[in-house]
């Protein structure tokens, strides 16, 4: 059987849920060639049909997220007389949440992407980190839900952007030897979070970055005096340093170097479910 197919993604809203699903599916099959085609929006029966078109032309298993009884019957009949595989993947979980509440889902395309408070509170957020990257706006951090610290390069700003996507309001703060330490977090009211990585992980991210402000591309040989900033027994130091700092002020570290994007920010809202818990005990202890 060859390794290569075709997976169709076909929703009647953005596709994110689809593309989520697929990514952790597929990455399971180490050997896999997944060409995928991505059809979003699908709403009525002549944009299913150029849909139909393509997966006639180019066969393969469909993930699907339709939710009008139409469309889906005459997507499951046309895949059928096709001989490809179509799986319905929000089915199992409305069919448990059906029994629970003991009322049918309503079968409205598109329903979590309504404009209500959560999404104006995602707007919010992503305002915040643009006036709080890279220690910007001190006096504002007080207003943060969490405040990322770590050495240049160390995810702190994709990170936020990120938390910003699940309405988590993220001030990010170098950390840079031999400057006083950050303003702002004497005593802060957040949870402060470190992150670090490995000194030779940190180096090429620099490298590369200063390759990419040189204009010379990432193949380009590095300016002369990029001195310090990626020299590996400085860039030690540094992060030796940046360590030392977090734990005389008590504040939790995540080493990101093995770590995606969405993984630190899943540890960030643990250790920020952590602090908060902690502080509800504390104040609860109190005369």
């Amino acid at each position: 059987m060859s390794n290569r197919i075709n997976l169709h993604l076909v929703s009647d809203a953005t596709g994110e849920t689809l593309n989520s699903i697929a990514r952790a599916t597929v990455a399971q099959f180490e050997h896999a060639q997944i060409v995928h085609h991505r059809w979003s929006l699908i709403r009525t029966r002549f944009q299913l049909h150029r849909v139909l078109e393509g997966i006639e032309a180019e066969p393969g298993p469909v993930l699907s997220t339709l939710v009008e009884k139409s469309l889906r019957a005459e997507m499951e009949t046309a895949c059928h007389r096709l001989g490809v595989a179509v799986v319905h993947v929000l089915d199992p979980v409305l069919t448990m949440l059906q029994d629970q509440f003991g009322e049918a889902a309503m079968s409205r395309p598109g329903r979590q992407y309504v404009l209500d408070a959560d999404y104006f509170r995602r707007i919010d957020a992503m305002h915040f980190v643009l006036a709080h990257d890279d220690g910007q706006s001190p006096a504002g951090i007080a207003d943060a839900d969490v405040v990322l610290v770590g050495v240049s390069r160390s995810s702190k700003t994709p990170t936020s952007f990120y938390l910003a996507n699940r309405g988590i309001k993220a001030a990010n703060i170098p950390l840079v030897p031999n400057l006083p330490d950050p303003p702002g977090l004497e005593a802060p009211q957040t949870p402060v979070i470190g992150l670090t990585l490995d000194a030779e992980a940190l180096i090429e991210i620099r490298r590369h970055r200063l390759r990419l402000i040189g204009a010379g591309g990432p193949s380009a040989p590095l300016r002369h005096d990029s001195g310090d900033y990626v020299d590996l027994e400085t860039v030690k130091t540094e992060l030796l340093w940046a360590r030392r700092l977090c734990a005389r002020r008590g504040w939790p570290v995540i080493d990101v170097t093995r770590r995606s994007i969405e993984e630190t920010a899943a540890t960030v809202l643990q250790l920020m479910d952590a602090w908060h818990l902690r502080r509800r005990k504390t104040e609860t202890a109190a005369p």
